[in-house]
């Protein structure tokens, strides 16, 4: 038994999910396909999928509500398959959390493209052995790779959102959303001054790395790569 990570092809039409498996499984990947939107959550929690492939209409539990449901527990890269195409503004935007979308009908070579992409920019927020990002909401403290970060209440709630969904794409609404819990008014672009001083305090712990990633026109993306080991 291949105890590998699969990639979850959640797709109900028989066809076209066994054209994706085929194609990832000749690119090298392990799969698992299922048709049913009811059957996506158990089997999440219990195969850890590394990507999960998500079309939009399933029966039982539409990819909508699968995708807000998988993002209540895990941070799994999700990728939206849709024939709707009145739906890709929002799923651009990603509102429901998902890490891209594909619209039908595809290429399955652009379906390994993409996989290949997410995968690459989606490496483990933290190695649970030697964290390198460590939050205590508690007590308003957090630290990179030991170093205490002299950082506002605000960019900590900031920070914090960022690292539950290391990966994904969040608008300058949704972080507004999260850091001013009292949803007072105030210009998206407030945001970006936050980011810009919460970015200066992480790149002066790792030089050379840049933990937080502006997405033209869309927003902003948290991934903090895995320590190297010392030779």
């Amino acid at each position: 038994m291949n105890d590998e990570q699969p990639i979850l092809i959640v797709e109900d039409e028989p066809k076209l999910a066994a054209l994706m498996r085929d194609y990832l499984e000749a690119a090298g990947y392990t799969t698992l396909c299922l048709d049913n939107g009811l059957h996506v959550v158990p089997a999440v929690r219990a195969h850890e999928p590394k990507l999960v492939l998500l079309d939009l209409m399933l029966p039982g539990r539409d990819g909508m509500q699968l995708c807000q449901d998988l993002r209540g527990f895990s941070a799994v890269p999700i990728i939206m398959i849709t024939a709707r195409v009145e739906e890709v503004d929002r799923l651009l935007g990603l509102e429901l959390g998902a890490d891209d979308y594909i619209c039908k009908p595809f290429s399955p070579r652009e379906v390994v493209a993409r996989v290949k992409a997410i995968l690459r920019r989606s490496p483990q927020l933290l190695d649970t052995s030697a964290p390198r990002l460590l939050i205590d909401e508690a007590r308003y403290q957090a630290s990179l790779d030991g170093i205490t970060l002299d950082l506002t209440p605000l960019e900590l709630r900031l920070l914090n959102t960022f690292a539950r969904a290391a990966g994904r794409v969040f608008s300058r609404d949704q972080l507004l959303d999260h850091i001013y819990s009292d949803h007072r008014v105030v210009t998206d672009r407030t945001v970006d001054s936050h980011i810009r001083n919460l970015r200066r305090k992480l790149e002066q712990v790792c030089p050379g790395e840049t933990p937080i990633e502006s997405l033209y026109g869309v927003g902003y993306r948290f991934q903090l790569a895995e320590k190297q080991p010392h030779a």
